[in-house]
C-alpha cells in the first residue's frame, strides 16, 4: 500500500509540454450557473501570463445543455471546451445520444470517455469505452481518457490495472497524437483526500513509461480524483497536470491551482 512519503522517483514532465488543467462540472450546476462560472475562469484566463503564453492549458466540460452557451461565454479566452459524453455511432436511429460531429462543429475541443460514473452508473464496460474513444478520435476531439483501480492498493497493481484499461479503449482508436489520460483512482473520487503523492508519481511514472513504448511520449497524463488547491506544488513535474471536480467549482480556487501550475513551469 502506497504511503503518505514525498515522491523521490519517476520521469519528469516534459519540460515543452504545457501543464493541463481540466475541469469537469458533472451535473452540479444548472445552465446560467455554468455560464457565470465559466465566465469568471474566462476572466482569469485573459488574465494570466501562464495561460496567455500556452504554459499552461486550460479545459472545461459543462453538462451537454450549457455547451453552447458555455463556449459563447469564453470564446475571446485562451480555455478549450468539450464534452463529459458522446456517443459511439455520427449518426443513426440512437434516441438521445450525442454525435461528435456534432459537438466538433459545436465548438467543443475535447470529450471525457471512460469515466467511473459512466461505467457504474450508466454501465458501460469496455467495448462502449472503445467504441466512443475510436468516435472521439475520428470526429477531431481530443479524448480525456480517464484510467484507474476500483480499490485501494499498490502502485505496481494500479499502473497495470491502468494500462489493460488504455490498450482496450485505444485498441480501435487510429491516430493517438493528441490524448490526454487521465488517473483517476475510483476509491479517491469524491472523497476527502486525494490518493498520497508517492502512489500517484509511481503509477504515473509506469503509465507514462507504457505510453512511450507505444510511441504516444506526447499524450498528457493528469491526476484526478479529489483534487484540489496545494496539490499540484506537492506532486511538482510527476504528473502533466490536474483533471479536477468540485474543488473548481469556486474560480478562486481554480486561480489558485493556475498559479501553482505556472510555478511549476
Amino acid at each position: 500500500m502506497a504511503d503518505d512519503r514525498e515522491p523521490s522517483h519517476g520521469p519528469p514532465a516534459t519540460s515543452a509540454r504545457p501543464i493541463t488543467l481540466g475541469a469537469s462540472l458533472k451535473l452540479y450546476l444548472d445552465v446560467d450557473a455554468s455560464v457565470a462560472w465559466a465566465r469568471s475562469l474566462a476572466e482569469i484566463a485573459r488574465a494570466h501570463a501562464a495561460v496567455l503564453a500556452g504554459e499552461v492549458r486550460l479545459f472545461i466540460l459543462p453538462s451537454l445543455p450549457a455547451l453552447d452557451r458555455v463556449i459563447a461565454a469564453v470564446a475571446d479566452a485562451p480555455i478549450a471546451v468539450g464534452a463529459q459524453d458522446l456517443f459511439w455511432s455520427d449518426r443513426g436511429a440512437y434516441t438521445g445520444a450525442v454525435s461528435g460531429v456534432d459537438l466538433a462543429r459545436l465548438g467543443c475541443r475535447y470529450v471525457e470517455v471512460g469515466h467511473a460514473e459512466r461505467r457504474h452508473v450508466f454501465g458501460e464496460d469496455d467495448e462502449i469505452i472503445r467504441r466512443k474513444l475510436a468516435a472521439a478520435v475520428r470526429t477531431g476531439l481530443t479524448p480525456v481518457l480517464c484510467v484507474g483501480e476500483e480499490e485501494r492498493g499498490n502502485a505496481a497493481l494500479a499502473a497495470s490495472t491502468c494500462i489493460a484499461q488504455i490498450e482496450s479503449a485505444t485498441a480501435d482508436a487510429g491516430d493517438l497524437s493528441d490524448l490526454v489520460v487521465a488517473y483517476e483512482p475510483e476509491w479517491a473520487i469524491g472523497q476527502a483526500e486525494p490518493a498520497s503523492s508517492a502512489h500517484v508519481t509511481e503509477v504515473v511514472a509506469l503509465v507514462r513509461s507504457h505510453l512511450a513504448q507505444r510511441g504516444l511520449e506526447d499524450a498528457s497524463v493528469i491526476y484526478g480524483g479529489s483534487a484540489k488547491p496545494g496539490l499540484l506544488s506537492t506532486l511538482g513535474s510527476s504528473v502533466d497536470g490536474l483533471f479536477l471536480g468540485r474543488f473548481a467549482h469556486d474560480p478562486h480556487a481554480f486561480a489558485s491551482i493556475i498559479d501553482e501550475a505556472a510555478g511549476i513551469r
